[in-house]
C-alpha cells in the first residue's frame, strides 16, 4: 500500500518518465505529421491549454491579492528577464574562448534569455511544499507577462 501512496504522490514525475519511454520506444507517433500532430496539438491546442488551466485555477480573491505584491513581481521580471540572461551572456563570453561549438553556444544563449515554463513551476512548487502565496504572484506575474508578449508578438 505504501507504494501506491509514493506513485499518487509522484504522479507528475512518473508521467514525465513514461512519455519520455514510450517516445523512445515509438518515435514516429510524436513526429510531425504524425497520429498526434505535435505541429497543432503541441503549438497551439497544449500551450492554450496549460495557460487557459493556470488562470482557470485562479481565484479572482489571489489575483487581487497578487497584484499588491509589487516587490515580488519586479523581483521575479529583473531576475527573470535580466539577471539571468546576463549570467548566461557572461558564462557563454568565457565559453567562448573554449573549442566548444559556436551553434551550441547559440542554443545555449537562446535558451538561457527564455523563461521558465509556468506549468512546471507551477506543479513543483507544490511538490515541495513551497510558499503557494509567493507562487500564486508570481503565476499572476508571469500570466500577465506572456499575455503581453504574446500580444506584442503578434
Amino acid at each position: 500500500m505504501r507504494l501506491l501512496e509514493r506513485m499518487r504522490k509522484e504522479w507528475f514525475m512518473i508521467g514525465i518518465v513514461l512519455a519520455i519511454a514510450g517516445a523512445k520506444l515509438e518515435p514516429s507517433i510524436g513526429v510531425n505529421g504524425g497520429p498526434l500532430k505535435p505541429e497543432i496539438t503541441v503549438s497551439y491546442i497544449a500551450v492554450a491549454t496549460i495557460f487557459f488551466n493556470s488562470g482557470l485555477s485562479l481565484k479572482t480573491e489571489e489575483l487581487t491579492s497578487a497584484l499588491v505584491h509589487v516587490r515580488l513581481h519586479l523581483f521575479i521580471q529583473i531576475f527573470t528577464l535580466a539577471f539571468f540572461p546576463a549570467t548566461i551572456w557572461l558564462f557563454l563570453q568565457l565559453l567562448s574562448i573554449t573549442p566548444i561549438n559556436e551553434w551550441l553556444l547559440k542554443g545555449l544563449q537562446t535558451v538561457g534569455c527564455m523563461p521558465p515554463p509556468v506549468s512546471s513551476a507551477v506543479i513543483l512548487t507544490k511538490a515541495v511544499g513551497g510558499n503557494e502565496e509567493d507562487e500564486k504572484a508570481s503565476r499572476y506575474n508571469w500570466l500577465s507577462f506572456h499575455e503581453e508578449f504574446v500580444r506584442f508578438s503578434s
